[in-house]
């Protein structure tokens, strides 16, 4: 479990640094950045929700077949 979160805190950090430079070094406007941007944070929690929802379902699987004595 630890390994997971000092992956997710990486992959945060590696986020908020990617960020902050595109900001900074871009040359489109600030407007465009800043909807590309929430566009992006957006696709990433639906992608961190479905990922969720399947390892759930996989869980949940492996914990039904364990009751059964499988």
């Amino acid at each position: 479990m630890s390994k997971l979160l000092a992956f997710l805190g990486g992959v945060l950090s590696g986020a908020i640094v990617g960020a902050v430079s595109t900001l900074l070094l871009t040359p489109a406007s600030g407007e465009d950045v800043k909807q590309q941007a929430r566009q992006r944070y957006n696709d990433m929690l639906d992608e961190g929700r479905k990922a969720g929802e399947s390892r759930r379902a996989e869980v949940i699987a492996e914990f039904e077949s364990l009751k059964r004595g499988e």
